[in-house]
């Protein structure tokens, strides 16, 4: 995703964030058979058509950008599909699943970043200077991608793909309110639209997943007194110590 920001607009760069929540929606219905409610689909709907009002502004895109917009997208959602996936099928928690798959995740961004940097700016990482600023903010931002990563694996351990995906567009309205609260930036009447539009989507969404768990949870009895009465008749015959009747 940071390599389609550099090379498309940032315009662009929202659109396909935005596109995220559909596409990771698909692949759950592709993967896992996984069924989405009508209620669940207004609100997803919702939230995409807030946040993109708030946000997209000149949309500039090319084929490079294109490419990895759609690479980025597709293994981005695939990535947090498995997470879900992996947590349930072998019934391990957020931190031990992460503590697997990070080694993983730093041996290949070690052998592959080195020539991918040097391919997109034509410079070694051996050439740049290292000062103490540089390595406090080198510091810094690793630190903030750990505690990232984590409520990564924990919000999808507890909720679902969809569900974080929902819940990372309000980084876009804090986003936005902060830097007119601390920053004085600008914030048009699009703009407010669009958050309103986006939280409203984001609460529909939260009571629509809930309204379908509990829809699954209470499963209604269909039988009848005339169908209990011959197993209220055997479990009276069953004798106290366990043996049966000869």
């Amino acid at each position: 995703m940071n390599l389609s920001l550099m090379l498309n607009s940032v315009g662009f760069y929202q659109i396909s964030k935005l596109s995220m929540i559909p596409v990771v929606c698909v692949m759950e219905w592709i993967i896992h058979g996984k069924n989405f409610s009508r209620e669940v689909k207004i609100a997803v709907a919702v939230v995409v058509i807030g946040v993109g009002i708030c946000t997209v502004t000149d949309v500039k895109v090319n084929a490079k950008g294109f490419l990895c917009a759609c690479v980025a997208i597709l293994c981005t959602s695939l990535q947090q599909i498995s997470i879900g996936s992996l947590q349930k099928k072998y019934s391990v928690g957020s931190f031990e699943l992460l503590s697997k798959t990070a080694p993983i995740q730093a041996i290949s961004l070690l052998i592959l970043g080195p020539f991918i940097d040097y391919f997109l700016t034509g410079k070694l990482l051996t050439d740049y200077k290292m000062t103490s600023a540089a390595f406090a903010f080198i510091l810094l931002s690793c630190s903030l991608a750990v505690f990232c990563n984590i409520s990564q694996y924990l919000c999808i351990g507890r909720f679902s793909a969809v569900s974080f995906q929902v819940l990372g567009h309000m980084k876009t309205v804090c986003v936005l309110t902060l830097g007119w609260l601390l920053f004085d930036s600008a914030l048009t009447f699009k703009n407010l639209m669009g958050m309103a539009l986006a939280v409203v989507g984001m609460i529909v969404y939260s009571w629509a997943v809930e309204a379908e768990k509990q829809t699954k949870t209470s499963l209604p009895s269909t039988l009848t007194e005339e169908d209990l009465k011959p197993l209220k008749e055997g479990v009276a015959e069953i004798p106290l110590n366990g043996e049966a009747k000869v």
